[in-house]
């Protein structure tokens, strides 16, 4: 099962998403989908500061969200968030919270995320990580 980072969303959303990426997610049963609410409050940040915010919250809650199973960040996450920041600021190596938020929600959940920003994810051990955009 899988966990979509916000930057596979946003392909999808393109006007030429990757081919790879669609064909790959086709082939998903729906309850193999995932996002977390972090990927939610980005893509509502994100069009609301962009010049075409209806069009893209439009997108979110007609195409996207009635599609897609959504994962809280739960309690269970937030320890797992807890620990792991404080681990990579430990070792000089700090990642922002929504990615370790992200990153905590796919952990708690036994879900690999798929990203294409592997090199945020990437020094964290713990956490299952593919780039489907490649």
């Amino acid at each position: 099962m899988y966990l979509f980072d916000t930057d596979i969303i946003s392909n999808l959303f393109k006007p030429k998403p990757n081919r790879k990426l669609v064909e790959r997610i086709k082939r998903l049963d729906r309850a193999e989908q995932y996002i977390p609410t972090i990927t939610v409050a980005e893509i509502v940040y994100g069009a609301r500061k962009g010049p075409n915010t209806a069009k893209h919250l439009s997108n979110l809650e007609k195409v996207l969200l009635p599609h897609i199973n959504v994962l809280d960040f739960d309690l269970r996450a937030a320890y797992i968030a807890g620990e792991l920041r404080a681990e990579l600021e430990i070792q000089g190596n700090p990642l922002s919270f929504t990615d370790i938020q992200i990153a905590a929600i796919a952990i708690s959940n036994r879900l690999t995320l798929i990203t294409g920003n592997t090199g945020h994810f990437n020094r964290i051990p713990a956490l299952q990580l593919e780039n489907w955009l490649i």
